[in-house]
C-alpha cells in the first residue's frame, strides 16, 4: 500500500490480527538473513501503526515465536529502529516492557512549490512535522523560485536540529507533470520557466543530500494528504478538487494514487471550452482553468462592477457580508465549478470529492450551490465535503509519499549496519 493508504501511529486502531508479512523492496531470494530482515520489518511496522506493544502482544499478533521476537528487537534496538517506551503492570503476571518505533531514526522533507506560496516541512518517521516554513513567493524566475524553496529546506532543517545527511527523502509538489526523462515539469503554465530541465537537479544540489528529488504533481500529492490525514479517509474512490491559481484533479482508489499513463491524470483545467464566453484578457476558447481559477473569479466580480483592488479572497468576503455583485460572482465560480465536477462524477463515480485550493477556503459558501450545480447536470451523487487540511494537504503529501520511500530505505541502512 502507498503513502496514501498508510496511518500515522496515534491514528491506528488497535486491531490484534496479524498483519501479511511485508517483504522489503528487492527481496526476491529466501536465506536466513533474508528472514530475520523480513522479522525485524514486521515487527517495526507493527510498532510503527500500532505501538507501544510487548514481546508478547507481537507474538501473539504476528505469529512469530517470542525467541524470534526478542532477537528481532534487539537488532531492532541496536540499530536504533526501536526502543523502549514504558512498562505495562497487569493486575496478574510479570510487567511487561513496551517497546515503539523509534521515529526520530530518520527524516524526510516535503516541499509545495506554487505561484503565490513556498511551503516546506520536515518530518521525522512518525509523520510529525518537527519543523517548516511558509513563506510568500516572490521569485521573479524559475532559478529564484527554486533557490528561495532550497532556502527555507535549509533554515527548517537545522532548526529541527538536523544536517542534510539526516534527510532520507525530499518530495517536492509542483504545479504540471513531471517528465523523468527530460527531468523536468511540463504543462506549468503558472510558473513561467519552471519547466526548464535541471531546475529540480538544481534544488537537489541545493539541499546537498546527495540524493535526487522526487517531483509530483500538486494535487496529486494533496490527494494523497487529504486521503491519509482529512476528509478522504476510508474512501473507495476519492476526489480531490484544487481550485486556486490553477485546477487540478487528484484520485485515490482503494488506497493506491491514479496518474495515468504519462502522470497527467487529473490535467482537467487544461480542456478548452470552445463556445464558452472568452473572459476579459483571454483570447481565443478559454480552458477550464480559466473560467474557474482566483482569477477567473476576480475577472467575473470586476465585469460585475467591482472594484479594483480585488483578490479572490475579497470577493468571497464580501459576498459574505451582503454585496450582490460579490454573490453573483460566486454564484458563477459555483456553476463553473459544476460543470468540471459533473465531468469528473461522470467519468469515475467517486464516493467522496473534497475541495481544496485558495478557493476551497471559501467552502462555506460554495458547497451547497456546487452540489445543486452538480445535481442539474448528473445523476451521480458523491459527498462533497471541504479541506480538512487547508493550505497544508499538498504540503503533508509530499511527507506521506517521502515516508514511503523513506521508511524501508532508513531500515535497510540502519540493519544492515549493525549485520
Amino acid at each position: 500500500m502507498n503513502a496514501a493508504g498508510r496511518r500515522t501511529a496515534d491514528q491506528a486502531p488497535r486491531d490484534p490480527a496479524p498483519p501479511t508479512p511485508v517483504p522489503l523492496p528487492g527481496q526476491q531470494t529466501w536465506n536466513r538473513q533474508r528472514l530475520r530482515s523480513n522479522n525485524e520489518w514486521l515487527l517495526l511496522e507493527r510498532l510503527r501503526v500500532h505501538g507501544p506493544l510487548s514481546r508478547a502482544q507481537l507474538a501473539r499478533d504476528t505469529g512469530l515465536s517470542k525467541p524470534t521476537v526478542s532477537a528481532a528487537l534487539a537488532t531492532l534496538e541496536l540499530a536504533g529502529l526501536a526502543r523502549e517506551a514504558g512498562r505495562f503492570s497487569p493486575d496478574r503476571g510479570r510487567t511487561a516492557v513496551l517497546y515503539e518505533a523509534d521515529p526520530a531514526a530518520g527524516h524526510v522533507l516535503g516541499l509545495d512549490i506554487g505561484r503565490a506560496r513556498l511551503r516546506v516541512a520536515v518530518a521525522d518517521l512518525s509523520g510529525r512535522i518537527v519543523a517548516r516554513r511558509d513563506l510568500p513567493n516572490r521569485g521573479r524566475s524559475a532559478n529564484a523560485v527554486a533557490d528561495a524553496a532550497v532556502a527555507a529546506a535549509q533554515e527548517a532543517i537545522a532548526e529541527a536540529g538536523l544536517t542534510p545527511a539526516d534527510v532520507a527523502h525530499t518530495v517536492a509538489g509542483s504545479p504540471g507533470v513531471w517528465d523523468e526523462r527530460r527531468r523536468s515539469v511540463q504543462l506549468a503554465a503558472n510558473l513561467p520557466g519552471w519547466g526548464r530541465p535541471g531546475l529540480f537537479d538544481r534544488i537537489a544540489e541545493g539541499l546537498g543530500s546527495g540524493r535526487a528529488v522526487t517531483v509530483a504533481n500538486d494535487a496529486n500529492l494533496a490527494a494523497v494528504g487529504e486521503y491519509t490525514y482529512g476528509a478522504g479517509e476510508g474512501s473507495r474512490l476519492f476526489v480531490y478538487l484544487l481550485v486556486g491559481t490553477g485546477l487540478g484533479v487528484g484520485v485515490v482508489k482503494d488506497g493506491e494514487l491514479l496518474t495515468g499513463a504519462h502522470g497527467a491524470a487529473g490535467e482537467l483545467g487544461l480542456l478548452r471550452l470552445p463556445g464558452c464566453d472568452v473572459p476579459p484578457g483571454v483570447e481565443g476558447d478559454p480552458t477550464l482553468e480559466q473560467t474557474v481559477s482566483a482569477d477567473a473569479v476576480v475577472r467575473t466580480a470586476l465585469g460585475l462592477g467591482m472594484r479594483r483592488p480585488l483578490t479572490a479572497e475579497k470577493v468571497f468576503d464580501r459576498a459574505r457580508s451582503g454585496d450582490p455583485a460579490a454573490a453573483e460572482a460566486v454564484r458563477r465560480e459555483a456553476d463553473r465549478l459544476g460543470h468540471a465536477l459533473a465531468v469528473v462524477a461522470a467519468l469515475l463515480d467517486p464516493d467522496v470529492v473534497v475541495l481544496g485550493g485558495g478557493i476551497g477556503r471559501s467552502a462555506d459558501l460554495l458547497l451547497r450551490p456546487l452540489e445543486e450545480a452538480l445535481y442539474e447536470r448528473s445523476p451521480m451523487r458523491p459527498r462533497l465535503e471541504a479541506t480538512r487540511l487547508g493550505q497544508d494537504a499538498v504540503l503533508l503529501g509530499a511527507v506521506a509519499t517521502a515516508l514511503e520511500t523513506a521508511r524501508p530505505e532508513v531500515f535497510e541502512r540502519r540493519t544492515a549496519a549493525v549485520s
